[in-house]
């Protein structure tokens, strides 16, 4: 069995910075049968594809109409051999198409507890901003399954943080930053180790 087809290899899609995609990086760095072997994005402009690139990782900037009207970037993915598809700040909805072809391995990380702070324009600091806003006690991240609804699919795991009558949308962003890189690879990790992998021909 070859090297490619023995590893479990992870594509991560982010539109941002990229910081949990350098601690998931930096994570599966010494944990061996697992890579990140690609990064995708749909923003020329994103700091994930300067970490791509620094990481030496093939990177893909992708095309709206592609993704949602064609066919997706399948034929790209299979000659990766992607196994999970990690969403690590990735702002576009998920096409059924790749839905279908990773079903249960497509992985999203939310900023809230979710069922609340879910849906359409629910991310980073609008989800912050909306969390201080309720005075609510209690925030923190869930890690979950991607089907076709925003944030929707079945909870894998959260972890919270408290929520002072102090805190700012940018302090509270710090908190849940911290459990998001503490824990994110983790359980991708655990994740994989679970589950048993089949590899696509």
């Amino acid at each position: 069995m070859d090297e490619m087809s023995s590893t479990t290899r992870l594509a991560i899609f982010a539109s941002g910075k990229g910081s949990n995609a350098q601690k998931i990086i930096d994570h599966f760095r010494s944990v061996s049968k697992v890579k990140v072997a690609l990064i995708v994005s749909n923003k020329v402009e994103a700091g994930v594809i300067d970490i791509a690139k620094k990481e030496k990782i093939p990177f893909i900037i992708i095309d709206k109409e592609k993704f949602f009207r064609g066919d997706v970037y399948l034929p790209e993915l299979k000659e990766k051999k992607i196994d999970f598809i990690i969403l690590a700040g990735f702002l576009w909805k998920i096409p059924r198409a790749l839905i279908n072809a990773y079903p249960n391995r497509i992985i999203n990380l939310h900023p809230a507890l979710l069922p609340k702070y879910g849906g359409k324009g629910m991310y980073g600091q609008f989800v912050h901003e909306a969390v201080i806003a309720a005075k609510d006690k209690e925030s923190g991240i869930t890690i979950h399954y991607v089907d076709e609804i925003y944030d929707h699919g079945n909870i894998i795991f959260q972890a919270k943080c408290a929520v002072t009558e102090n805190d700012t949308p940018e302090s509270l962003a710090e908190k849940i930053h911290a459990l998001e890189h503490a824990h994110f690879p983790k359980v991708i990790e655990d994740l994989i180790g679970l589950q048993n992998i089949v590899k696509r021909s």
